[in-house]
């Protein structure tokens, strides 16, 4: 018999006559002639209860079932004769797959998530967890349904690269040699003898690929982990994260905003309307103001606003701000949120960003003084995206590398699709855990990412 997964059970208008469902105890109760199990498949928030006769077989066996055990269960789906639920299933067979042990972490208490981390193997069994994977998946979904319905081309960026997209050197390096004894040339590691014959790193970006793919194909897109090794153990930071990206061929800034804000808004409006049961968990124990930001973010018009004007902006705020705030420093998490939550009371791009503290590849506006970048923020996060028009004239994309001191050699190919067919082309980066943190109203990366890499931390 094909097994039903326990979320259809509550779609359904109609009592079943004969079933199966499979799944792990969350509580066990008994009375006289019965007991009764709470049974979760992980298929969504609710548990079925089961009902489970003092006349089956194995009767002795199901009262001694542990949190966390697992069961297969064949019986009817019934109405239930209790409160809270429509319906409740009468086993006609409880097969015992596996006992938990006694020991088993996960009680029916609150457990902290600094406690739940220590155990991220098993903290997905949990309300909260599982509610957070089950919204990161149909989230990623969605990502895909938007650009595909948009004509966009899904590519697959290298996670392993010679190349430093940022320009910031915080890469990992990643090495075949014997680390404890490589191979020397004038003193130095001789890389030439390594895998690649030459220094290899996990990337950061797959900006730099998309950007060859958007010069051939329109619009593409990629979606996938990224690395950073920054040694930075704050709740907004880790080392392995997934970022989206998207690249369009014949695109300005001006575009490029409006896609940020588009998807920004499309994909709260989905996580809102298709993760109905999963949300309300979060809006009633995790953040009870999540809901009405939600809805601000899907249906505000995004306050567009110059760097310049943004910082003039701060600077008469009054406000005391832990980093100081001025014309070539970088906007700080602080600063974001109080243009998006205290004074616009809405979601905000700031652009035209000073090319001081920008990338390389960012296109260098007429006033030589800021580049065409932009950064979408959002009230209870703060940045969520960071993109630009990119820089297509191959004489000032040289001079900008010229600038950060980059070898040309090692860019031959990039600086190639200047020479043969260059336009003007935007992209940005959307951070996925930033936007699950923004869904959810969870303040840790470490707990919308399944098993995160932080400093000092690669367990499980």
């Amino acid at each position: 018999m094909k097994r039903t997964k326990i979320f259809k059970l509550f779609k359904s208008d109609a009592p079943v006559d004969h079933m199966l469902i499979k799944g792990w105890v969350r509580t066990r109760r008994d009375s006289k002639t019965f007991s009764f199990i709470e049974l979760n498949d992980g298929s969504c928030l609710k548990n079925i209860q089961v009902i489970a006769e003092s006349l089956l077989d194995n009767y002795e066996e199901i009262r001694n079932l542990t949190t966390g055990s697992a069961v297969a269960v064949t019986g009817a789906l019934i109405e239930s004769q209790g409160k809270g639920q429509k319906w409740e299933v009468r086993a006609d067979k409880v097969a015992i797959i596996s006992f938990a042990s006694e020991s088993y972490p996960l009680q029916k208490k609150r457990h902290s998530d600094e406690f739940l981390r220590t155990i991220a193997h098993l903290r997905p069994r949990t309300n909260k967890y599982g509610a957070a994977f089950r919204i990161r998946s149909e989230v990623s979904y969605a990502i895909h349904q938007f650009f595909r319905e948009k004509g966009f081309r899904y590519l697959h960026t290298p996670i392993l690269t010679g190349s430093d997209c940022e320009g910031a050197g915080e890469m990992f390096r990643v090495t075949a040699l014997d680390i404890d004894d490589p191979p020397k040339k004038e003193g130095k590691t001789d890389h030439s003898q390594d895998f690649f014959g030459k220094v290899a790193n996990l990337t950061v970006s797959g900006q730099l690929s998309a950007e060859m793919f958007a010069l051939a194909l329109g619009d593409v897109y990629t979606f996938g982990p990224t690395f950073r090794a920054e040694n930075s153990n704050t709740r907004r930071h880790a080392a392995e994260f997934w970022m989206v990206e998207p690249e369009m061929a014949f695109c300005d800034l001006e575009g490029n905003m409006d896609l940020g804000e588009e998807i920004v808004k499309h994909l709260t409006r989905f996580v809102m309307e298709e993760c109905g049961e999963d949300m309300e968990l979060f809006a009633k124990f995790v953040d009870k103001a999540l809901m009405p930001r939600l809805e601000n973010i899907a249906s505000s018009e995004y306050v567009r606003v110059p760097y310049r004007e943004a910082v003039d902006i701060l600077v008469k705020s009054g406000k005391k701000f832990e980093y100081p705030v001025g014309f070539g420093k970088d906007l700080q998490t602080e600063h974001e949120r109080h243009l998006t939550e205290d004074h616009f009371k809405k979601p905000v791009i700031v652009y035209d960003y000073p090319k001081s503290i920008k990338p390389f590849y960012m296109r260098v506006n007429d006033d030589h003084e800021t580049v065409a970048a932009m950064d979408v923020l959002v009230p209870g996060v703060g940045e969520i995206i960071g993109g630009s028009q990119r820089e297509e004239r191959l004489d000032v994309l040289q001079a900008r590398m010229g600038e950060f001191g980059m070898p040309q050699e090692n860019y031959w190919w990039y600086l190639d699709t200047r020479r043969f067919g260059t336009v003007p082309h935007s992209g940005f980066g959307l951070g996925f855990e930033r936007l699950l943190m923004l869904m959810t109203g969870v303040r840790n990366i470490r707990d919308v990412i399944p098993f995160p890499r932080t400093p000092g931390n690669i367990e499980f």
